[in-house]
């Protein structure tokens, strides 16, 4: 049987925790890694969260990896890890399969970077270049 687009976000949403802009924020003062994978068009438009890491979502398995030599920076497999994409959807999808890969505290935001721009949290300027 072949699955549609709404039932893997289905699936994926039922194993995630997904945040609120403002649970998000906390998070993120507290250590979580924020990882947005929106386009940088989009980065460059609207702006992006402080401290976010852009990764593009071509090489985001590899970034994600806990155990990959690859992975981001400071990433350990239990470090709270906090997807992002324009409106909450790829993110979704995202997020589930960085929990494949181990990070067990990965989670996306409700509403996307949109969430959480009109939740009235920080941005900051955009079209910071993707990690490599």
């Amino acid at each position: 049987m072949t699955a549609t687009a709404e039932d893997l976000l289905a699936e994926a949403r039922a194993v995630l925790d997904r945040v609120e802009p403002a649970a998000a924020e906390e998070l993120r003062q507290a250590g979580a890694l924020v990882v947005d994978i929106r386009p940088i068009a989009n980065r460059a438009a609207e702006g992006e969260i402080p401290g976010a890491v852009p990764v593009e979502r071509i090489v985001l398995e590899w970034r994600l990896d806990p155990h990959g030599e690859f992975r981001l920076p400071g990433l350990t497999a239990d470090r709270p890890v906090i997807i992002v994409c324009n409106e909450g959807y790829a993110s979704s999808l995202a997020a589930r399969d960085a929990q494949r890969l181990g990070l067990r505290r990965a989670t996306d935001l409700v509403g996307g970077f949109r969430g959480w721009q009109a939740a009235g949290l920080p941005v900051v300027p955009g079209g910071t270049p993707a990690v490599p």
